[in-house]
């Protein structure tokens, strides 16, 4: 059986595990909860993924994900360490 649901952000955050919870806590963190919604419809637009194929995207393509939505994780400059 085959069913069909919308998620919003924070129904995905309710729904994804492990490695994707980081992913998404990042995201909301950064504001980007609208783009990255507009994003996995892009992604997905041919496929009604499973929920499992979501989260693995959503923790395995972190480092594509942040890319897409401009997210710079190493915007922390390290201190300059003195001599």
């Amino acid at each position: 059986m085959e069913i069909k649901k919308d998620y919003g952000f924070s129904e995905l955050q309710e729904t994804c595990w492990s490695g994707a919870v980081d992913t998404l806590n990042t995201i909301s963190k950064h504001d980007k909860e609208d783009e990255f919604m507009q994003y996995l419809e892009e992604v997905f637009s041919d496929d009604i993924p499973t929920e499992t194929e979501v989260n693995d995207f959503i923790w395995f393509e972190d480092d594509a994900i942040f890319e897409a939505l401009d997210i710079n994780l190493e915007d922390k400059e390290e201190p300059e360490e003195e001599e």
